[in-house]
């Protein structure tokens, strides 16, 4: 099967972006890597009010975030849970210890949203 996802992308480009607002609503956790690299995940919280087929419905939905690198060492141990952010990145699926997959967003560009923003 991964040789067939190879194929299909040798074709054509695929487009992986994601652009997503909402308040931390938990803890950080703080990693280093073995290989050195600095992690740092959080679960998001968005909750909206959108337009679909002429009718307003609610958008809702927490996911998991990863910001990696040193460029984010300012902003990752500033952070708390109710902070609101607004995080610019790509999605990527992650199986967690009980084998199950997660999607994730890897966070590339992050802002932090003042209030009445």
């Amino acid at each position: 099967m991964l040789q067939q996802h190879h194929l299909y992308s040798l074709k054509f480009s695929m487009t992986n972006r994601l652009i997503l607002s909402g308040i931390i609503c938990n803890t950080p956790v703080r990693k280093v890597s073995p290989s050195g690299i600095k992690h740092c995940q959080f679960v998001l919280e968005h909750y909206s009010v959108q337009e679909e087929a002429g009718f307003k419905r609610q958008a809702w939905c927490r996911i998991s975030v990863v910001m990696s690198g040193n460029a984010f060492n300012d902003i990752t141990n500033s952070i708390i849970v109710g902070e609101k952010i607004s995080i610019n990145g790509f999605i990527s699926s992650h199986q967690g210890r009980n084998g199950l997959s997660k999607i994730v967003l890897h966070a590339e560009q992050i802002y932090l949203i003042k209030s009445g923003e």
